[in-house]
């Protein structure tokens, strides 16, 4: 019992009951109208979510960490309500740019269906990219780094276009090719395959030695040696580039769509700003972020799930 309340009595959940006294206090006179009651039923709902994990995650580890992000987000809309509406720091000639959190989250409620689609689009469009250029250079990875001699040529070219940032190719992509979809796939395909490639190379090379000579003593073919033997051994190196592959390719994937696209989280957000709608631009930047995360997670227990054999 006593270590029960020790999970329920903490600072997010005192942060959660001050949030809550925080609509309390007197409103500033403001340009845009909040609504307290978005901001209460979201925060309940985070909160709901933080009962729930401490009182069924029985790990220290993974309890604190959520605990604490969670600690995070109410600290920050705590600070948003007061900054905003409360006391107006942003003042009378920037209230439109910096609207208060009820505002913001009613979008979301109101423009439910099309944001949706626009985390469609953009989801669809980065898989297509991302995907294409993981099945391209994992494979191109282990035969440069298997053979020394095109290994490395091909690993100082790896190291001249790596350094080349990939936003130098939205324009030329969106000339030469005949769709913005086509240009934008072959961006995210550029941001994702040379990191990829470097880091499937890299991880070929530092295979420890005994392991490729114990697969050699039982004869195996060049196949199996480089995708049955080398490529899981070589998986954490990789990791690495595939998840610098995403990062960029969420960057390009933005600034892409604020340029030409005509859906897609970018295009949102870049459409709204344009007619001077803050409060729905900066929805839309909340669920850029969300979306990004929530891949990432699903990244990193991929990652955890494929290399579970280091852990062991």
């Amino acid at each position: 019992m006593k270590r029960m309340l020790k999970r329920i009595f903490i600072i997010p959940n005192a942060l959660f009951a001050i949030l809550l006294l925080a609509q309390l206090l007197p409103n500033k006179p403001y340009r845009i109208e909040d609504r307290p009651l978005y901001t209460v039923v979201l925060a309940a709902a985070v909160e709901a979510v933080l009962l729930i994990v401490s009182l069924a995650v029985k790990k220290d580890r993974p309890r604190r960490v959520i605990s604490d992000v969670i600690g995070c987000v109410f600290a920050f809309l705590i600070f948003w309500v007061l900054a905003t509406i409360k006391f107006d720091l942003p003042g009378n000639a920037k209230q439109a740019v910096f609207p208060p959190p009820g505002a913001v989250f009613e979008k979301f409620a109101v423009d439910f269906a099309p944001m949706l689609i626009n985390v469609r689009d953009s989801i669809f469009l980065i898989l297509d990219g991302y995907l294409i250029g993981v099945v391209t250079a994992i494979p191109l990875g282990l035969f440069f780094g298997w053979n020394l001699r095109i290994g490395d040529a091909a690993g100082y070219l790896t190291k001249f276009f790596s350094s080349i940032s990939p936003l130098v190719y939205i324009p030329y992509a969106i000339v030469l090719l005949p769709t913005f979809r086509a240009a934008s796939v072959f961006v995210i395909f550029m941001a994702t395959f040379w990191p990829t490639l470097a880091s499937t190379m890299s991880g070929v090379l530092n295979v420890e030695k005994r392991i490729i000579d114990s697969a050699k003593t039982l004869c195996v073919g060049r196949f199996t040696m480089l995708f049955q033997i080398i490529l899981p051994a070589a998986l954490p190196q990789i990791f690495i580039g595939l998840y610098q592959g995403l990062s960029v390719s969420f960057i390009l994937l933005v600034s892409a769509e604020m340029i030409g696209a005509r859906s897609g989280l970018g295009y949102y957000v870049n459409n709204y700003a344009n007619f001077g709608n803050y409060t729905s631009a900066l929805a839309g930047v909340i669920t850029i972020g969300v979306v990004v995360a929530f891949i990432t997670f699903l990244f990193n227990l991929l990652q955890r799930f494929l290399l579970r054999w280091k852990q062991q």
